[in-house]
């Protein structure tokens, strides 16, 4: 048992530098590996669901609606309202 106790009491002399916390250091913790984690999900949601309803919108443009809206555009200048 003296051998037990010997090599407990190095390890613990080993660890209980590890266990100091300095007050002049920050660090985010648990709490900001949360805070991540949440806000990292959230943007996965929201990418997952605007490709969801871009796969939804349907947009062909035929060719024949250039030659239209440049034909109405070169006619006679707009009334302004005022």
């Amino acid at each position: 048992m003296p051998d037990m106790s010997a090599s407990m009491s190095l390890a613990v002399t080993h660890l209980v530098p590890l266990a100091e916390v300095d007050q002049d250091k920050v660090t985010p913790g648990v709490l900001g590996f949360i805070i991540f984690a949440v806000m990292a999900l959230a943007v996965w949601g929201l990418m997952k669901s605007m490709s969801k309803h871009m796969r939804k919108v349907d947009f062909q443009e035929d060719a024949g609606s250039d030659e239209e809206a440049g034909k109405k555009g070169s006619g006679a200048p707009r009334p302004q309202r005022g």
